[in-house]
């Protein structure tokens, strides 16, 4: 395993020394080595959520050249009408 030396400011410092204090870390490489595991996380789920929505724009796209789905304006026509029911300004 390699080794990496970082400096941090010492509010940063304190905090991680409280992780540690705390019982939830054992270290501070292991404090480090967990928000890095974090950090690939969550940009792996957000190129997961990217993917998904390019999934679904395309299938709505092809959905739309077909002939299916709903006009945007007679949508929005049709919530503002629902909401005028309800006695909220269309």
């Amino acid at each position: 395993m390699a080794s990496m030396n970082i400096s941090l400011p010492d509010p940063l410092r304190a905090q991680v020394q409280a992780r540690i204090d705390s019982g939830q870390y054992a270290s501070a490489s292991d404090y480090v080595r967990d928000l890095i595991r974090r950090d690939q996380q969550a940009i792996d789920d957000e190129a997961r959520w990217l993917r998904d929505l390019d999934a679904s724009i395309s299938d709505s796209l092809a959905e739309m050249r077909a002939g299916g789905g709903v006009d945007l304006d007679t949508a929005c026509d049709a919530v503002l009408a629902d909401l005028g029911r309800y006695g909220r300004p269309a």
